[in-house]
């Protein structure tokens, strides 16, 4: 059976769920799915395209989340917050989520419609504010939940969980090392309100 390219997406994101970023190679996508590295370029030109798609994969629901929904008709600096709080728990649903998706979008080949949408709420620098303080908040998470996963953090210090995965950590561990900053989502929305303070502050 021939495979497609919503197949080779998949099997993209198998393989980054089991191998992460660094080892998500093309041979290794192809070999998931059973086929020469050359049949891959049927459905893709190269891998920084495949990330693009990968990419898009992650974020796909994002506006349409039950948070964003349940945030239309709002005001456009509350939609955009609920657009960020989505996009954050996209991002961290998948191993290396963040990076993927950050990766695509400095080549702008991915999150394409995300940042369309906050540019309508918030103006172009804005939109593009909001973006890099959601990947850059989500991949210092990642990171330090893969660190405490392998056991390269001392248990209980820092943000997180060492129990948990990076894709299953939860999202209220305490990230504030006993100072009563609250978690790692909280620390995070906090970031997000300052900055949409500071537009709405900009605003006439």
């Amino acid at each position: 059976m021939r495979n497609s390219r919503a197949d080779v997406v998949a099997a993209a994101l198998r393989v980054l769920d089991e191998h992460g970023l660094e080892n998500c190679s093309m041979r290794r996508v192809a070999s998931e799915i059973g086929v020469q590295v050359s049949a891959l370029y049927h459905h893709v030109p190269n891998k920084q395209s495949l990330l693009a798609l990968m990419a898009d994969e992650i974020v796909a629901g994002v506006l349409h989340s039950a948070a964003v929904r349940a945030a239309a008709g709002n005001d456009p600096l509350t939609m955009a917050r609920a657009i960020c709080l989505a996009l954050r728990d996209a991002l961290l649903a998948v191993r290396d989520g963040a990076d993927v998706v950050a990766t695509a979008s400095a080549f702008h080949t991915g999150t394409i419609a995300i940042e369309q949408r906050l540019t309508e709420l918030v103006g172009p620098d804005g939109a593009r504010t909001l973006l890099l303080f959601s990947f850059g908040h989500a991949q210092s998470t990642q990171t330090y939940l893969q660190a405490a996963e392998f056991g390269a953090l001392i248990a209980g210090a820092g943000a997180g969980d060492g129990a948990a995965g990076p894709r299953d950590a939860d999202p209220a561990a305490s990230d504030d090392g006993g100072s009563g900053r609250g978690s790692v989502a909280e620390s995070f929305a906090r970031g997000i309100d300052i900055i949409l303070t500071g537009i709405g502050a900009e605003r006439p």
